[in-house]
């Protein structure tokens, strides 16, 4: 998260992948230590083990595809910002290795082409622009209808470029190793774009969605540290610290955790009663209904979170539309729109008067966000992700989401977030998925003139699969 904005801004201009694989090579050498060591504020990193499942099958991918005789694309789960890293590692280090193990003969570099959020570098700095360009980036605005020179330049590497390339489906983190967010419909419009670019260039590469599922653990469970992180929770927040205990019952930590979110859900409410006249009644829960007490404050949440959306969509002009990513994702977009400004070519240029009046909407716009910030923190909280199985996984991940939330109250910018251990990373990839055969079907089962409707609905259900397969991966 950037610090406070206090006045209007240039355009953002698209950055254009420039892969360069000296680049690459310099940074595949540095990666160890950026996985192991914090080297900025906003990455967690501490990841001292990576392991993969079903490597082989991507490295055979890897070598057709070299062979000419398919184009592929990673769909990868996106459930913390590392994942990239992660992902830069298997491509890198692991695929090659097993291939030499399997004597699959591959040329290097063994890499992909990918799509990021235009914001990061906002947040994190143009350098980052610069390195993502480098080693084979493109820039996406998340909530734009049509990101139109990103989706061009992506189709294109997709159906010519010299590698495969990687997406998050996702569209964004959610801070959960065991809990996928519905999937964007893009990854599955990508595939069917590129069947169609080879099939009017008359070339017969079969096109694959290959998903990959990441998920991480501690390499020793951080009782200790999850107990300083949640008693500082609970001193920010104003309540009185609880004391852990010796064993580490896992119900005294899920306790804790309930306490504050009820407590934090319960302040927020009456914020948003109180300064921004939303309406929220106040529950009462009554033991002999059939929802569980968990389920009522998931309930409570979900509500809240509309609530914080609505009010960032009524300044903004924006409908409430979709789920709680697509409201975010759309106030994201308009919010940029005021404060990174395409109708002012050249704001040096301005009247006094004018600059003044938009650098107060920029301040406002940047303000307004933050309400949508926090949404974004909490798309993929459940009743009962920690009930089912509590684990201090679990636990660590939604006590790390609660200090993300107060981070983003009580200061400008978002520190780094505490670091409980050291962890590792499981990467397992899946069967690809043809879309070469779905687009076929689409074509064969597509009757009086519904050609395009056949296709769609082709491509939903493959959004659907694709779901599915990264669910069972993690689970």
């Amino acid at each position: 998260m950037p610090k406070s904005i206090q006045s209007t801004q240039p355009p953002l201009k698209f950055i254009p992948q420039q892969f360069n694989p000296s680049i690459l090579y310099i940074f595949r050498w540095l990666l160890p230590i950026v996985l192991r060591f914090r080297t900025r504020p906003w990455l967690p990193a501490g990841i001292v083990k990576i392991e993969a499942e079903n490597v082989e099958v991507l490295a055979k991918l890897y070598q057709q595809f070299q062979e000419g005789k398919i184009r592929f694309l990673l769909a990868f789960r996106h459930p913390e910002v590392e994942d990239p890293l992660c992902m830069l590692y298997l491509l890198s280090r692991i695929v090659p290795k097993v291939a030499r193990q399997k004597n699959i003969q591959l040329q290097d570099p063994v890499h992909s082409y990918f799509l990021y959020d235009r914001g990061m570098t906002i947040w994190a700095g143009n350098w980052l622009g610069w390195l993502f360009s480098q080693v084979g980036g493109v820039p996406v605005r998340r909530g734009r209808r049509l990101d139109r020179q990103a989706i061009q330049t992506a189709r294109e590497l997709f159906a010519n470029g010299k590698l495969p390339i990687a997406v998050a489906p996702e569209g964004g983190t959610n801070g959960h190793s065991g809990i996928v967010s519905p999937l964007e419909p893009g990854v599955s419009q990508m595939g069917f774009w590129c069947v169609e670019d080879l099939q009017k260039a008359n070339r017969s590469e079969t096109v694959l969605i290959v998903p990959v599922a990441i998920q991480y653990s501690y390499d020793k469970p951080p009782w200790t540290k999850l107990n300083w992180l949640l008693s500082k929770l609970e001193a920010d927040s104003g309540l009185s610290v609880m004391a852990s205990t010796p064993d580490h019952d896992p119900e005294i930590y899920y306790q804790r955790i309930y306490r504050l979110g009820e407590y934090l859900i319960t302040e927020m409410e009456e914020f948003y009663r109180r300064f921004y006249h939303q309406d929220i009644p106040k529950i009462v829960f009554n033991d002999e209904e059939s929802e569980s007490q968990n389920q009522v404050l998931i309930n409570r949440l979900h509500r809240l979170l509309d609530k914080s959306l609505i009010v960032a969509e009524e300044y903004f002009g924006v409908q409430a539309q979709g789920n709680f990513i697509d409201r975010c994702r759309r106030l994201e977009e308009a919010g940029w729109n005021y404060i990174y400004r395409e109708d002012l070519p050249d704001i040096d240029d301005l009247s006094p008067l004018k600059r003044g009046l938009a650098d107060w909407i920029a301040q406002e716009a940047d303000l307004r966000m933050r309400h949508m910030r926090i949404v974004e923190s909490f798309v993929a909280v459940s009743a009962n992700y920690i009930q089912e199985k509590p684990t201090v996984e679990k636990f660590a991940e939604t006590a790390l989401l609660i200090f993300d939330m107060l981070s983003r109250i009580k200061d400008t910018t978002l520190p780094g977030r505490p670091r409980l251990g050291l962890r590792r990373a499981k990467i397992t990839v899946g069967e690809p998925i043809s879309v070469t055969e779905r687009w076929e079907k689409s074509q064969s089962d597509a009757y009086g003139g519904k050609l395009r409707h056949a296709t769609r609905q082709a491509a939903s259900e493959l959004t659907k699969d694709l779901q599915i397969a990264l669910e069972k991966m993690i689970n």
